[in-house]
């Protein structure tokens, strides 16, 4: 049962792991931790989302604490609701803390939480804590499912409205794929406020995901949408609880990483901090403008670090944008499809920033199967091994453990990093040819193969 409280979040199995008895001692033992009276609480478009959603409540209650309650929502109107005042019991309030109901982009039968106190989000060693305590506690909650009902959806769809009226009038039709999560439940009121043309993939919120699984960082998820794409139009794509994106041409496939580079072109002197994930060239280009911080991986790891440097914005290469420019920097992909029509309206050319910038190549994500108890150890024998690297190894100018091992060659890079929420090493390899980054990829892997 420990392996549910994660790096990022609580996630496990419906029943079997995310039980009435452990959810509803969740509830208690998490709304201990908050100083105010109201706790904020959303849900994804899982069937047994709701279910959850009362288990949480129960104990919430039992540690004298009252329940906002605001239905089905992405994750950025949840986060939304911890920066704006509701009216509730005669009096103006503020959530002391939120909690999002969701599974995110694991398969149906999954589901979990994640969780803001006081504006930040409550992760790591905070969760780790919050899982000891839950598992050793033999407290029985009874069912009190009563909560304070507040439309965050509305007033969420309201502020977008407002800040982006300039769109009316975008010419340009879209195409979004909302994979039958919850982005549709906000995106579409808006994009109808904003008298945007667009066609609509599975917008239609359903837990059971029938036309494909609700990853837009997965190519074969991305296969109705490219379809329906013609030339000059632009798609966008969401995971199951909407926090990340996809943006597509008929031409291009935009990662994270490459959006932070022209998002940052349309900021003045910006400060953008990138995962260890992103490419080089995205470091590169954005110094060239302004500064870039490469920071660990992990959406609460990216929103402290932003709080900490203000910066304007951060991004992952699976999607996760943070907007610390004009919003209140945590990732949203909902407001992410904003900012991309807005640079479009002002005509920028998606597919020509990109042809503009110096050409590399690099893999996607490759994962090795480990466990929980080596995962982490593998990565001090690794960074061992790189002091006194084999004879014929490429050559290494610098070794940047921020997040795991990110390996600086001549011509490239390579990174093996320890997954916070599986049992897996993640390895990425980049370089000025495919053939130079196959020899990094070959040359790592086979010192990962002695060393485990």
């Amino acid at each position: 049962m420990h392996s549910i409280f994660r790096e990022y979040d609580i996630r496990g199995i419906f029943e079997k792991e995310l039980n009435e008895n452990v959810v509803k001692k969740i509830g208690f033992f998490l709304a201990k931790r908050v100083d105010g009276e109201y706790i904020a609480i959303g849900y994804d478009a899982r069937l047994h989302s709701p279910t959850l959603f009362h288990w949480l409540v129960s104990g919430i209650n039992a540690a004298g604490k009252k329940a906002l309650g605001m239905g089905m929502v992405p994750t950025g109107v949840n986060y939304f609701s911890n920066f704006v005042s509701f009216q509730v019991e005669d009096q103006e309030i503020i959530p002391s803390a939120s909690i999002m109901i969701t599974g995110s982009h694991n398969p149906p039968e999954y589901n979990g939480f994640k969780i803001t106190i006081d504006k930040k989000p409550f992760f790591g060693e905070q969760i780790y804590a919050l899982g000891k305590e839950v598992l050793a506690s033999s407290l029985e909650i009874e069912d009190n499912p009563i909560f304070i009902p507040i439309d965050v959806k509305e007033r969420y769809i309201a502020y977008m409205l407002d800040q982006f009226s300039h769109l009316k009038g975008f010419d340009k039709e879209i195409v979004i794929d909302c994979g039958n999560g919850v982005a549709g439940v906000v995106l579409e009121p808006i994009l109808q406020g904003l008298g945007i043309v667009y066609k609509a993939l599975y917008c239609d919120p359903d837990g059971t995901f029938p036309n494909h699984h609700p990853d837009p960082s997965e190519e074969e998820n991305l296969y109705d949408l490219k379809n329906a794409l013609k030339e000059g139009q632009l798609g966008f794509a969401y995971d199951g609880d909407a926090d990340r994106i996809a943006v597509l041409t008929k031409k291009h496939n935009f990662k994270g990483d490459e959006l932070a580079i022209i998002f940052a072109k349309s900021m003045h002197n910006p400060t953008v901090i990138g995962e260890v994930k992103c490419s080089q060239v995205m470091y590169e280009e954005i110094n060239r403008i302004g500064k870039a911080i490469m920071y660990k991986t992990g959406h609460s790891n990216l929103k402290v670090k932003i709080a900490e440097t203000n910066a304007d914005f951060a991004a992952e290469v699976s999607g996760h944008l943070f907007f610390n420019d004009r919003y209140f920097g945590f990732d949203d992909a909902i407001y992410a499809t904003l900012r991309v029509l807005e640079l479009v309206q002002r005509g920028v050319d998606l597919d020509a920033e990109i042809e503009r910038l110096p050409k590399v190549y690099n893999t996607p994500e490759i994962k090795i199967e480990t466990t929980e108890d080596k995962k982490f150890a593998i990565i001090d024998k690794l960074k061992a091994a790189l002091q006194n690297p084999p004879k014929n190894f490429p050559l290494i100018k610098e070794i940047i453990d921020v997040d795991g091992v990110r390996i600086i060659f001549e011509d490239g890079w390579a990174l093996v990093r320890a997954s916070n929420t599986t049992p897996v090493l993640v390895t990425r390899f980049e370089a000025k040819s495919k053939e130079l980054a196959k020899k990094y990829q070959e040359a790592i892997l086979q010192l990962l193969h002695q060393i485990m």
